[in-house]
């Protein structure tokens, strides 16, 4: 299953921790269906999870995973770092 790094968190919970926000709400990740590489990922803010999304939580926040994402990322990490105020997210292979 899809880790997280504590940099990932922090930025998760940056993104869906807004006043405004339901309760509920993660990052998505889903496979791209628009003229993308295969194997190409969107990320959004979600206020909860499609019907058939793995749910993943870590530390408070939420990550929802579309089927074809998670089968993509099961042996991955994401990562994040902020870059001029925002956050960057990537995928790095697990560690053992």
């Amino acid at each position: 299953m899809l880790t997280l790094t504590a940099d990932a968190v922090a930025a998760i919970r940056d993104l869906t921790s807004q006043p405004e926000t339901p309760p509920n709400t993660g990052l998505r990740i889903a496979s791209s269906s628009v003229d993308g590489p295969a194997g190409s990922l969107e990320l959004s803010i979600s206020g909860g999870p499609h019907p058939d999304d793995q749910i993943l939580e870590a530390e408070g926040v939420r990550v929802y995973l579309e089927p074809t994402a998670a089968s993509l990322l099961h042996d991955k990490t994401l990562d994040a770092e902020m870059l001029e105020d925002r956050p960057t997210f990537r995928i790095i292979r697990q560690t053992t």
